[in-house]
């Protein structure tokens, strides 16, 4: 099972898809390192994240908790911060970090509301490098405005010899927003295809699957159905700064307990839980993100394996490449059906003054005041 610790909700970047930055919470309330020690062993990946994890002053201890916990222990983060990561690093060279990086320069640093983030991401992957770090990379929320320098961002990242990993624009409460859309889907999923056809001509298995999870984002950015049923409160889980346990970090019905208050075997084997699984069943969003597609792509056998479907795909398609075809994306996406959506302009925060809209989260005491927007729908 994955699970992703949403650790603390305050954030020192102004992103235009995410306004996680204007509801940040109190250190206080959050998810503490007592909680965090009634994990069980055994988990898959378990991911800390944000908000940005590197402003908790405990990440250190936070860490040296959860490192055996896992497979693989991953820190998501701006990249705003990288000294902070370098100790654990030293100590923990295998821990996964990925850095948020949005395209070029301005493009990122427009997107992510960052004066200076573009640089001190890139110098803070250099310097996690040197400290040691095996599993490093960037991370790249795929939208309108950025869509374009997908195989640029995906090439920088290969130049510095780390990875890239790929979302696109959703809602989620995580995110304290409900009306990201694409401007136009049919143009940034056609982006996508390049970095698949890239990512296929590499000799990393890896990365062959990660052209498969891209097909998924085209599906997901035109509107269509999931490649593969989501099994959210089955093979993973969220955890927000509260300590309240969810099914995902989309739907905001779908609580399963908290781990604060409860044990986590209680917790999973619990009434609430098995309502979620049944909501998750009918559930008609296209959500498609690399926490919910890894573990959909994974074999129910043998879990180390992906399913036939993917494989399947990543065989002849990899063939199709390395003979010097193309890959046939209209055999597997429908162009002509595109999803209406309502145009919503996302504005860039960078330079512009923000303190007034920030709302700091005081004495809320159950998830609906958490998050107050209530339905967040990715279609």
């Amino acid at each position: 099972m994955d699970l992703t610790i949403i650790s603390t909700f305050r954030c020192n970047s102004r992103c235009q898809m995410c306004y996680i930055w204007k509801n940040p919470t109190e250190p206080k309330d959050e998810i503490s390192l007592e909680t965090v020690s009634k994990l069980p062993n055994g988990f898959d990946n378990l991911n800390f994240s944000g908000g940005e994890p590197t402003l908790r002053k405990d990440l250190s201890e936070l860490v040296d908790e959860l490192y055996p916990k896992a497979r693989i222990l991953e820190i998501s983060s701006n990249g705003l911060n990288p000294e902070r990561l370098v100790p654990i690093i030293k100590r923990y060279p295998d821990i996964k970090v990925r850095f948020s990086m949005e395209g070029d320069e301005a493009t990122s640093n427009a997107i992510r509301g960052e004066k200076d983030g573009f640089q001190t991401k890139l110098n803070g992957i250099r310097m996690l490098k040197e400290a040691g770090g095996t599993d490093l990379g960037f991370a790249m929320v795929i939208q309108d405005e950025n869509a374009e320098q997908l195989v640029k961002v995906y090439d920088l990242a290969r130049r510095e010899g780390v990875e890239l990993a790929t979302s696109t624009l959703h809602n989620a409460w995580q995110f304290y927003k409900n009306d990201n859309y694409f401007y136009n889907r049919r143009k940034v999923a056609k982006e996508v295809e390049s970095l698949i056809t890239e990512m296929l001509k590499t000799g990393k298995v890896k990365n062959w699957f990660r052209a498969y999870l891209n097909l998924g984002l085209i599906e997901k950015i035109l509107g269509h159905d999931r490649l593969i049923p989501c099994s959210a409160a089955r093979d993973f889980a969220f955890i927000d700064p509260w300590s309240d346990v969810w099914a995902c970090n989309v739907r905001s019905d779908l609580p399963l307990g908290n781990l604060a208050r409860q044990e986590w075997d209680e917790i999973m084997n619990g009434e609430q839980a098995a309502a979620a699984r049944k909501k998750v069943d009918a559930c008609t969003q296209n959500c498609w993100m690399v926490t919910t597609a890894r573990t959909a792509m994974r074999s129910r056998l043998i879990p180390q394996l992906p399913k036939l479907g993917p494989m399947s795909w990543v065989a002849l398609n990899k063939l199709r490449v390395t003979l010097g075809r193309k890959v046939d994306f209209g055999a597997y996406v429908d162009y002509g059906h595109v999803k209406d959506s309502p145009l919503v302009p996302r504005t860039s925060f960078l330079g512009r003054k923000v303190k007034s809209e920030i709302k700091v989260q005081r004495d809320l005491a159950t998830p609906a005041e958490h998050y107050p927007l209530a339905e967040f729908v990715n279609q």
